[in-house]
């Protein structure tokens, strides 16, 4: 069998991979770069591109819940992720509730960028019509989403988003930064530390942050045996965790860490500092915890990111229970 192909975005919180990565060699598996961020890590996956993701656990779900052709196999950061709230250096923004009935800027649609924009919403109860004890979120407008909502008839607007021809959206972080600086939307949700630098620079400015209510990232599989064979995939997660451990252990924090992400990322040591304070890995990767998968599915729920259905959400179906264990 070939090598697996193991989709990721290349930031810090990716650390204990690259390390496992360089240790294998291309052996058992091979990385894919995927700088866009979960949408593009969940398209290349559709796209038989990568075969195992690491991704963001909020996109991962609602892409399941979606129909999207994979399951979860693992646990990978068991914190939180902080975004930042991010607008143009010379915008009129001020607070995250001068953002309401704007645009916003996203990576691509299914991505955590576009979810967690509708996490806000829902926190700040920007609630559809007079009734404020309603749940009905309004329609969030996003970039990419506006260009062929009225310019031609409903057909040609079909064809278009079928091509792929009116998607305007920002693609990465360099695109979001050009975004909010043009005016061509308000602000965009990232990861902090990875857009401080922008912030330091002054290209942009902070306005408030959003930490997600579940665990940040998780691996996940396609569902095909013949892309993803059993063995290799709990080969793969059971490996990982070893260098999970060793990362996330207190003598590698004191130094190991700071100089391995200082050399691959250019972080200021202070910052890799007082990120490494804020986040933590799992102890056994290869472990998923039932009632955090039921606490997700909800708030995606109530924030119209997936639809319920009548019979509920069996936590089940959301997993790979060959190759991992539901706690």
């Amino acid at each position: 069998m070939p090598p697996l192909r193991v989709g990721y975005v290349r930031e810090h919180f990716a650390s204990p991979l690259l390390q496992y990565a360089e240790d294998d060699g291309g052996k058992t598996f091979t990385l894919v770069n995927c700088p866009g961020g979960t949408g593009q890590i969940i398209k290349a996956l559709e796209e038989d591109k990568v075969d195992v993701v690491i991704a963001l656990t909020d996109a991962l779900i609602a892409g399941i819940a979606n129909g999207k052709p994979y399951k979860l196999v693992g646990s990978y950061v068991s914190t939180a992720l902080n975004w930042a709230i991010v607008t143009g250096k010379d915008s009129e923004y001020k607070s995250r509730a001068d953002l309401r009935g704007t645009t916003f800027g996203i990576s691509r649609f299914g991505s955590g960028s576009e979810l967690m924009v509708k996490l806000m919403a829902h926190q700040e109860r920007w609630i559809k019509g007079e009734d404020k004890d309603g749940e009905e979120l309004e329609a969030i407008d996003f970039k990419g989403t506006t260009r062929w909502k009225t310019r031609f008839p409903v057909a040609v607007q079909l064809i278009a988003l079928w091509r792929g021809w009116g998607e305007t959206v920002c693609n990465n972080i360099d695109g979001l930064v050009e975004a909010v600086n043009d005016g061509s939307c308000s602000a965009f949700l990232w990861e902090w530390f990875t857009t401080k630098p922008w912030a330091d620079r002054g290209e942009v400015r902070f306005i408030g942050s959003v930490p997600t209510p579940w665990p940040s990232w998780m691996i996940a599989a396609h569902t095909s045996p013949d892309r993803c064979p059993r063995d290799d995939v709990i080969n793969f997660v059971a490996t990982l965790t070893t260098y999970v451990n060793e990362f996330d252990s207190e003598a590698s924090r004191k130094e190991k860490d700071v100089e391995f992400i200082k050399k691959h990322f250019g972080y200021p040591e202070k910052d890799i500092k007082a990120w490494l304070e804020t986040v933590a890995y799992p102890t056994d990767c290869t472990k998923i915890d039932g009632s955090m998968l039921v606490k997700t599915l909800g708030i995606l729920g109530a924030t119209g990111a997936i639809t319920r259905p009548k019979s509920g959400f069996d936590p089940e179906n959301f997993t790979n229970i060959e190759a991992v264990r539901v706690v």
